[in-house]
């Protein structure tokens, strides 16, 4: 074995090392959100509740005079007024004038040291992580997304690392969380249990500087279209629970589901978010495709030969054009849009797994 190649085997070991001890710390990360979730105050559980009930007339549900909250003044005559939540958004689902979770942002929950032991343990293992990705590449000296278990690597890296860069932005987004984390690692686990490839060069129809536009930015759309999935799931599930509140039957969720529920945005927050992320990250999707056919041309003489990934690539375009345009025209919002844009992300999730492993194609990483 030459010199070279040791230093390479070397690097390839010294990544695995690095994507497996990111897996441990990523675990602390997940327990440190559980315990956020599971134990923290649930003293203000009641808020979406109260402002269900209450319609915005200080009333509660059997029309008695709701308690002020805190820091409320009394009005005129005496008369008590809930004060306004800081964060108050029309619901998709109805007309329902719904704040925010209160541990949607975190800072005011009990739990709220979990929480920030938590992130802390996310960004000490996305460095870790991405020591292992930038290891990765050294030991074969290009990108390192070139099969499958890269590709789902420098996935996960960019899902958490957009995930941290909307924290540094100030965007109250660590609800996110518990779900990113846990499917991190499940991808993460793939990867090495069942995806793992040794480290090796590409093919030479592969080896182009297309690699690292094309690849990058299927990477980086796939990771931005992840968190509008999450905010998307994450919609039905408080969606529902907020239509339970406002049922005029009187049965109501269960403290459990009430603490968990009031851990996230309101529905109506959940379905913007879901929505902007979607649309800010289509145009890159776009061109990603676009980069695409033109390597296709450069690597096999045509732009366009009905490849399944090309085919599956425009299928997930398509789903995606389909729910940002009804969004913006046919004024779809709510649950018909979520579908769609579930349907959407399925699609790209096809577009990666099961293309890549069920169906033979041009692609370099097609099959395990």
């Amino acid at each position: 074995m030459n010199l070279a190649a040791a230093a390479n085997e070397n690097m390839a070991n010294i990544s695995n090392v690095l994507i497996y001890s990111a897996m441990a710390v990523y675990t602390l990360a997940f327990l440190a959100h559980m315990a956020e979730w599971v134990l923290g105050s649930r003293s203000k559980v009641a808020r979406t509740a109260a402002a269900l009930t209450g319609s915005g007339t200080g009333t509660g549900k059997a029309g008695a005079p709701a308690a002020p909250a805190a820091g409320t003044a009394g009005g005129k005559g005496g008369t008590a007024v809930l004060e306004r939540p800081k964060v108050v958004t029309r619901s998709a689902a109805g007309s329902r004038d719904v704040p925010d979770g209160p541990g949607a942002a975190g800072g005011d929950e009990g739990g709220d040291l979990y929480g920030r032991i938590a992130v802390s343990l996310t960004v000490l293992a996305w460095l870790v992580h991405a020591g292992g990705v930038l290891a990765r590449a050294l030991s074969v000296e290009r990108a390192p997304w070139g099969n499958m278990y890269e590709f789902s690597t420098t996935f996960s890296m960019v899902v958490v690392g957009a995930y941290l860069t909307l924290l540094v932005l100030g965007k109250p987004v660590r609800w996110l969380g518990l779900p990113l984390v846990t499917t991190v690692l499940l991808d993460l686990g793939l990867a090495v249990s069942v995806l793992y490839t040794e480290s090796d060069q590409l093919v030479p129809a592969l080896d182009s500087y297309w690699l690292w536009i094309h690849v990058s930015c299927a990477i980086i759309s796939g990771g931005v279209l992840y968190l509008g999935a999450v905010g998307t799931l994450l919609y039905l599930f408080r969606d529902r629970y907020e239509s339970k509140l406002a049922d005029p039957s009187g049965k109501q969720p269960g403290a459990f589901a009430s603490s968990v529920m009031e851990r996230l945005p309101s529905a109506a927050s959940l379905d913007k978010f879901a929505y902007r992320v979607n649309a800010v990250v289509f145009p890159l999707w776009t061109f990603t495709i676009i980069a695409g056919a033109i390597w296709a041309e450069a690597a096999w003489g045509r732009y366009w030969g009905w490849d399944p990934k090309e085919v599956w690539s425009f299928i997930t375009w398509v789903a995606y054009a389909a729910y940002l345009h009804a969004r913006a025209t046919a004024g779809w919002k709510g649950r018909k849009a979520a579908y769609l844009a579930l349907l959407a992300f399925a699609c790209f999730l096809f577009n990666y797994y099961g293309v890549n492993i069920f169906v033979t194609g041009k692609h370099s990483y097609a099959g395990v």
